[in-house]
């Protein structure tokens, strides 16, 4: 049977499918972060995020205090509630109890225990605790191990913690500091150059657009040495001004590469009316191909904000260390998680805060994304 012009294809059910598990594939990580972002620290270390609505199975060590126990009938009996310990989770269902770390739920709850200084230990499910001896407990209580189901356990702290932490604002004043100039600077050369080698007759115009094409590849980290000595020799070293300058250097190549593109796409009838009116390239530029680059530019702008909005590294490198010039990146990684190396929620909540102000470009200029990056495929 001959195919039609217009005619819907029989795989398309194949695209959709490829289309439905890529997006999946994005948003499943995405959602275990935001999820993992609201729970306890405790909790993200017993279960995965995809358990959060369920209850946790934990294992708890509580200190008792000897100075709480009273006599008895001629004993000495220690009472309370393992929930109302710091050291356990506040609340939930007692599984199982001991009296060491090897075995921390050796007894059933509401069973008895043998001390190993004597005495003997009951703890219930709900938490009630008994320890009773013949003689006082000493300067420490008996210690209690018991493993309990605890409820989910849904939480802001992980926003509270890096929201409030000192210097945060500042941190952000700074990432704003460097990555609004870092995107503005390559763009505004980035459109000369591109102008010059879609439309201007000149020797050597191709060895430069290969030169270009070449730098694309060059690894990121094989040029922050060499350009912070040659920042230290001219006199701006670690400064914003050198990681404005280093941001313009790394991304001038995919500018002048994807706005030559899209600008040698447009229509040659336009530019030739407007030379032969009379206009010089200059006003050709600003008139005529800049607003008509306007995706192409966008496009670029997304791609750069949230290369240097999110960039760590380069910051590292070409910032000093002091703390009144911290980005926001370099906070996290040295203030926060510098203490907490384990706290997947502090981690969790403070990727979430960061790009909150790159998605808001994100979807303001998303129109313009593939409209730029499929310049120049269809002539």
């Amino acid at each position: 049977m001959k195919s039609h012009a217009g005619a819907k294809s029989g795989l398309s059910w194949a695209v959709h499918l490829t289309v439905a598990a890529l997006v999946v594939l994005w948003l499943v990580p995405t959602v275990g972060l935001l999820v993992s972002s609201f729970r306890d620290r405790d909790q993200i270390s017993a279960s995965g995020w995809w358990e959060a609505p369920l209850p946790v199975e934990q294992t708890y060590r509580v200190r008792t205090d000897p100075d709480a126990a009273v006599e008895r009938h001629g004993r000495v009996v220690l009472s309370g509630n393992v929930f109302d310990s710091e050291d356990s989770a506040g609340s939930g269902t007692v599984t199982g109890f001991g009296v060491t770390g090897r075995a921390p739920a050796e007894f059933a709850p509401g069973a008895t225990a043998d001390l190993r200084g004597g005495g003997r230990l009951t703890v219930a499910a709900d938490g009630r605790f008994s320890a009773e001896a013949d003689a006082p407990f000493g300067r420490r209580g008996p210690t209690i191990y018991f493993e309990a189901e605890t409820p989910p356990k849904v939480t802001l702290d992980n926003y509270r913690m890096v929201l409030g932490a000192d210097g945060m604002d500042r941190a952000f004043i700074n990432t704003l500091t460097v990555t609004v100039p870092a995107t503005v600077i390559p763009i505004l050369i980035a459109a000369f150059a591109a102008y010059a080698l879609a439309w201007m007759e000149f020797p050597g115009r191709g060895l430069l657009i290969a030169a270009v094409v070449g730098l694309l590849v060059v690894p990121l980290q094989l040029a922050l040495v060499p350009l912070l000595r040659l920042h230290q020799a001219v006199g701006i070293g670690q400064s914003f001004m050198g990681i404005w300058f280093a941001h313009t250097g790394f991304g001038l190549p995919l500018a002048v590469y994807l706005l030559r593109n899209y600008m040698a796409g447009l229509p040659r009838d336009i530019i030739e009316s407007a030379k032969v009116d009379g206009a010089t390239d200059f006003q050709v530029f600003t008139r005529i191909v800049l607003p008509l680059s306007f995706p192409a530019l966008a496009s670029f702008a997304i791609f750069q904000f949230l290369w240097t909005w999110n960039d760590l590294l380069v910051a590292k490198v070409f910032l000093p260390a002091a703390s009144e010039t911290k980005v926001m990146t370099v906070k996290i990684a040295d203030d926060l998680l510098g203490s907490r190396g384990g706290d997947w929620g502090i981690l969790a909540a403070a990727a979430f805060i960061s790009m909150a102000v790159p998605l808001v470009v994100f979807f303001a200029l998303q129109r313009y994304l593939v409209r730029g990056l499929l310049a120049g495929s269809v002539k």
